[in-house]
C-alpha cells in the first residue's frame, strides 16, 4: 500500500512510501496496526518526507538523494528502530512495551528515522556520529515531536555527543543564523569538516558550545 497520491502531499508523489510485510504477526506489530494504524503510518512517512525537505531547504530533485522508494518494516528485533538502504526497521517490541502514547512516540520515531533516509553524511569523509544522530532528532525536535525524557536545553558533556544534547545545540546554532543546519547538511554533501561551523557562523564549533552552555548556565549532564 502506497497512498502517496493525495493532492495536499504532492511533492512525494515520485517517491512510494511503503509498509512492508504483515506487522499483525507480532503483539507490537498488532498494536502497531490497531493504535497507530497503516494508512497513519504510511501518511507519516510521507508527511516526514515533506518536512525534511523543507527544513534542508530541498526544493529540486536535483537537492535531493534519488530515492524511489522507502519502506518501513515493523520487526522483531531488540532496540528501537534503524534505517539501512531506504528502508526503516522499527521494533515491533519496542512498540509493544512502550507505556506511553505510542503513535505520538512512533510518529517522532520515524521523523528522526526519515532523516536518515534524506540527509547526507560527508559523502564517504569522517563525520561524528552524534552529530548525524543529532540532525535527525533536531528534525524531531522542529517537527513538535521531542519526547518529554529529552535534556533540557544546556545540557550534556559535547556538542557531538549526539542525538537529543546535540539536536539542542543544533536548535541554538539555528537560532543564530535561520537555516544554519540546512546550510549544514548541504555541505555535507560533498564532504565533512568542524570548519564548517565556521564558515557558517563565524566561530569554531567549541566556542560555540562553550557560549551555548553559558547561555543556559548549566554544566551538568
Amino acid at each position: 500500500m502506497a497512498h502517496n497520491n493525495t493532492p495536499l502531499l504532492q511533492a512525494t508523489t515520485a517517491v512510494q512510501h511503503i509498509i512492508a510485510g504483515r506487522p499483525e504477526t507480532t503483539h507490537g506489530g498488532l498494536r502497531f496496526t490497531t493504535e497507530i494504524g497503516l494508512e497513519y503510518g504510511e501518511q507519516i512517512l510521507i508527511s516526514a518526507t515533506n518536512f525534511i525537505w523543507n527544513i534542508f531547504q530541498q526544493n529540486t530533485d536535483t537537492d535531493r538523494k534519488n530515492i524511489p522508494q522507502v519502506t518501513l518494516f515493523i520487526d522483531d528485533m531488540d532496540g528501537v528502530a534503524y534505517t539501512s538502504n531506504d528502508e526503516i526497521h522499527v521494533s515491533a517490541n519496542y512498540v509493544e512495551k512502550y507505556s506511553g502514547d505510542a503513535k505520538r512516540e512512533i510518529t517522532g520515531v520515524l521523523y528522526h528515522e526519515m532523516t536518515h533516509v534524506w540527509q547526507w553524511d560527508g559523502n564517504g569523509e569522517v563525520v561524528p556520529g552524534g552529530l548525524i544522530e543529532g540532525i535527525a532528532d533536531f528534525v524531531r525536535l522542529k517537527a513538535g515531536y521531542a519526547p518529554n525524557h529529552w535534556v533540557k536545553p544546556g545540557r550534556g558533556d559535547r556538542w557531538d555527543q549526539g542525538y537529543d544534547v546535540t539536536a539542542r545545540f543544533l536548535d541554538h546554532c539555528d537560532g543564530l543564523r535561520n537555516g544554519f543546519v540546512a546550510e549544514l547538511n548541504k555541505k555535507m554533501r560533498s564532504g565533512y569538516s568542524d570548519y564548517f561551523f565556521v564558515e557558517l557562523l563565524g566561530k569554531t564549533v567549541d566556542q560555540l558550545w562553550i557560549e551555548y552552555k553559558v547561555k543556559h548556565d548549566s554544566t551538568t549532564t
